[in-house]
């Protein structure tokens, strides 16, 4: 009988051992246990230790509670301002309560994956491209709310999105520079401008200084001349009196314009060769002898040159005149 009461005790405690061996379930500090049994959701979420489950019956799902980072992979883009991007992101979120995040969502992980990809394609669409250069936290926290609001019913909560990286195709690129550049000329150009207004001003205002008092321009005039000198060059400078060429000035203002007299006629010479008379031009339809025998004569002697016939009643040709010679008569000389 004793025997009997042993072997049943042993069995039993056998029995135990095993069903608290099925039974144990161990939950570590940063995960949450949720207890399903025959498929429905039995209390809250188990908290970290050591818990036990009806073995067969209950199924223990562990949610990790960490901070998980998760890369976007890079999207293409057009901008608000037609502009072809590549955009990748971070994203960090944790589970805030287990038991949404496996009754609510089959794979919470892939629902944020692709909820982040979609955001970060509409959020590139409605932004500018200067926006993603210069104004990522804005963008930044309009990524995290369009991604927080739908997550939040899966039992996660969108800890922080940063954008990482905005690639531009290389037009893009070389024309930003050529930007960049322009601006950086046309701000020195204003700083230019505005250093010799400034200067201009502190001018006028010696040259009134010096207006006072002659003396203080030939002490500038001598600074200069030192300030030359003091270099080794072998420029030679010689001062000349502004004064000088004021004088000069009104000095030929007085006097006013000199008459210039009418060049005197210079007289025509008829034996010069350029200077022929107008008898000896030739008529274009007269034919060339130069070079040409002249005609003979039936005695064998030369005759001259045919003479144009001369109107009856007419005394012939005139002789020429030479330049001695007039066509008035003289004065008779007084006795």
């Amino acid at each position: 009988m004793l025997q009997e009461l042993l072997v049943a005790g042993a069995a039993a405690g056998s029995a135990g051992l095993v069903y608290v061996a099925a039974a144990a379930r161990v939950v570590k500090q940063y995960e949450r246990g949720v207890v399903l049994r025959l498929g429905r959701l039995v209390g809250q979420a188990r908290g970290p230790g050591f818990t036990l489950v009806v073995p067969f019956v209950d199924k223990l799902r562990k949610v990790n509670m960490q901070i998980v980072t998760m890369p976007v992979p890079a999207q293409d883009g057009i901008t608000r301002d037609n502009v072809t991007v590549r955009v990748d992101a971070v994203i960090y979120f944790k589970v805030i309560d287990a038991a949404d995040a496996v009754i609510q969502v089959e794979d919470y992980r892939f629902a944020v994956s692709q909820m982040a990809q979609t955001s970060l394609r509409s959020i590139i669409g409605k932004s500018d491209l200067d926006d993603l250069l210069s104004n990522r936290e804005k963008l930044n926290q309009g990524l995290e709310l369009m991604i927080d609001s739908p997550a939040i019913g899966w039992g996660v909560q969108i800890d922080r999105v940063e954008i990482k990286d905005v690639s531009l195709p290389e037009t893009m690129k070389r024309s930003m520079a050529r930007q960049a550049e322009a601006d950086r000329e046309r701000r020195a150009r204003i700083i230019n401008a505005d250093a010799e207004l400034q200067a201009s001003k502190k001018l006028a205002e010696a040259a009134g200084v010096m207006s006072e008092q002659p003396a203080a321009l030939q002490l500038r005039l001598l600074q200069t001349v030192v300030a030359v000198a003091a270099e080794k060059n072998s420029t030679l400078v010689l001062p000349f009196p502004v004064e000088l060429l004021r004088f000069l000035e009104r000095a030929q203002a007085t006097q006013g314009p000199v008459p210039q007299s009418p060049p005197a006629p210079v007289p025509q010479d008829p034996s010069a060769p350029g200077q022929a008379p107008a008898q000896a031009e030739r008529m274009p339809d007269q034919p060339d002898t130069a070079g040409a025998e002249p005609p003979q004569a039936p005695g064998g002697e030369p005759t001259g040159p045919e003479s144009p016939p001369v109107p009856r009643g007419s005394a012939g040709p005139e002789p020429p005149r030479t330049p001695r010679q007039s066509a008035d008569p003289a004065p008779p000389q007084p006795l």
